[in-house]
């Protein structure tokens, strides 16, 4: 059985971490594509939360890292055509079931709403999402929106010890080396 949870309610800590792309072999495996490079609250987590057809949890029986996939075999789901059903289906995994931290490493859900002020003190903005271009992740750092403005202007910043000088979780806030006009 999953991790026992309040009957009728859903946890306030869920974070979406991956979605279905299809079936994985003819015993009902499902293949995911996560929304970072690091796996590790799937691998870790034993209860899921699925959107369709309405959210749910679901215990994970089985899982691990194929390629560059994870694949998982979850309970209710026992052969090829009902895996291919969930294609499209996203993963939820509760912030409290993720695996703890080193010093110093954050998970990008954590950085979001985080103020970042550059070495001047000047507000660039607030992350509003984290890019992984492969070689480092990229801070998507965004203005407050304008009344009359249609879309905020967009930063990019490279999330590196180079630029990044530090993060304070307490405060929500990120210094980095970076100007507005870079």
């Amino acid at each position: 059985m999953p991790p026992a949870e309040i009957a009728g309610s859903t946890p306030d800590d869920l974070v979406l971490v991956a979605y279905v792309s299809g079936a994985y072999g003819l015993k009902g495996w499902v293949r995911l594509k996560t929304y970072s490079n690091e796996a590790s609250a799937l691998l870790y987590a034993k209860c899921w939360w699925l959107d369709k057809p309405e959210l749910h949890d679901v215990e994970v029986l089985a899982v691990r890292t194929q390629g560059e996939d994870v694949v998982a075999q979850i309970m209710g789901i026992a052969d090829r055509e009902a895996a291919e059903n969930c294609r499209g289906v996203t993963v939820q995994i509760r912030r409290a079931h993720f695996p703890p931290l080193e010093d110093n490493e954050f998970y990008w859900v954590d950085l979001i709403g985080h103020a970042v002020v550059n070495l001047r003190g000047e507000l660039l903005g607030s992350v509003i999402g984290l890019i992984d271009n492969g070689a480092h992740p990229i801070l998507r750092v965004a203005d407050a929106v304008e009344a009359d403005a249609k879309k905020p202007e967009e930063i990019l910043i490279p999330f590196v010890d180079h630029f990044v000088t530090t993060v304070d979780q307490l405060e929500k806030k990120i210094t980095v080396d970076w100007e507005r006009d870079y």
